[in-house]
């Protein structure tokens, strides 16, 4: 199993990923760089992450090269953790797995009117749903439906 290293400190100038490649080159040809750059200025962000084949070469490449001296700087390694996932409008949704029996949730679309109407109802201190009164644009079309409901059920 591959593990990724997280390397922090890197000069945040202009270089190409080949610089950091040739830097880490005698530590093996199993190893491959990721040089993390500005999308605008293509300037290094200040990190990288590198991939080593198992938990030991990983190690031993941190125990190596953390704390040496690159252009100036002296690199941060350490084990890169797993990508926190984001809370925003790109995010992708989430894919079920494999052998799950559950379907994926799906997005609830409520209108304004919906919403403001659960916040009215979500603010009072009681949870007592006979507390909560129907909005009173439709209180009388709630009560025809609730007595042909009831209607309904007497007749079955």
């Amino acid at each position: 199993m591959t593990v990724r290293i997280y390397v922090g400190n890197l000069p945040k100038k202009p270089m190409e990923r080949e610089e950091l490649q040739t830097y880490f080159a005698d530590a093996g040809e199993s190893v491959t760089t990721k040089l993390i750059k500005d999308r605008k200025t293509g300037e290094c962000r200040g990190f990288a992450f590198i991939t080593v084949e198992n938990d030991e070469i990983a190690q031993a490449f941190i125990d190596k090269f953390n704390g040496q001296d690159f252009m100036g700087l002296p690199l941060k390694l350490e084990k890169a953790q797993p990508r926190a996932k984001a809370k925003g409008k790109d995010e992708a949704p989430a894919k079920p797995e494999a052998n799950s029996d559950t379907p994926p949730p799906t997005p609830s679309r409520k209108s304004k009117a919906a919403k403001s109407s659960s916040r009215r109802q979500n603010s009072g201190s009681s949870s007592n749903s006979e507390d909560i009164q129907p909005d009173p644009r439709w209180a009388d079309k709630l009560s025809q439906l609730k007595e042909m409901l009831a209607a309904q059920t007497t007749n079955s």
